[in-house]
């Protein structure tokens, strides 16, 4: 183990650390029922995760990733505007043109546009899915990258995705009243 560490150059350990800090936003953000603070523990971890990126010279990762962060905090304030969340992936898609350097980068870009879609277009239940599914590519770059911290953070992300997304559909089935609303589903919208 320690010649493992060794062998390691100074970025990699940095960003093998950035990617166990990101893990534990990931988990506290993914474990919270509530949709406010999953945003605000979200944009902690991807700036753990961009630094990670940065360190392991994966540079579409690290941009979108800084577009995620500002992502998070527009689709918080404008939560269902298509204008905004077009925006959003043009930029997306022309950060991912400017940095593309190799196949893979399809991963974080694929990643960055289930994101944006699913953070201003669902909540509940069904953005979760959409993230989790974000979260499984964000996971292939990892493994490809080689970043232990971030594959390891973007596994939790899903398994407790998972199980918060039982929880919540079993909170649902038994108060749907009290939790339809919280989630933005159709009961919050009657007359």
């Amino acid at each position: 183990m320690t010649g493992l560490v060794a062998d390691m150059s100074l970025a990699v350990v940095l960003g093998q650390i950035c990617g166990l800090i990101a893990l534990g936003f990931c988990i506290a953000g993914f474990a919270n029922k509530n949709d406010d603070r999953l945003m605000v523990l979200l944009i902690s971890a991807n700036v753990a995760f961009a630094l990670m990126f940065a360190f392991f010279e994966s540079w579409t990762a690290a941009a979108l990733t800084v577009l995620v962060i500002l992502r998070i905090a527009l689709a918080r304030k404008f939560q269902g505007s298509w204008r905004i969340m077009a925006v959003m992936l043009a930029v997306n898609l022309v950060v991912a043109v400017v940095t593309w350097r190799v196949p893979t980068d399809v991963f974080p870009l694929t990643a960055a546009v289930l994101g944006t879609v699913g953070m201003f277009m669902l909540r509940g239940i069904p953005l979760r899915i959409v993230l989790g599914l974000a979260a499984l590519s964000w996971m292939l770059n990892n493994i490809v990258i080689g970043s232990v911290g971030g594959t390891l953070a973007e596994g939790m992300v899903l398994v407790t995705n998972i199980i918060t997304i039982i929880r919540l559909y079993r909170l649902k089935k038994k108060y749907p009243d009290v939790i339809e609303p919280l989630l933005g589903g159709e009961s919050d919208r009657r007359p």
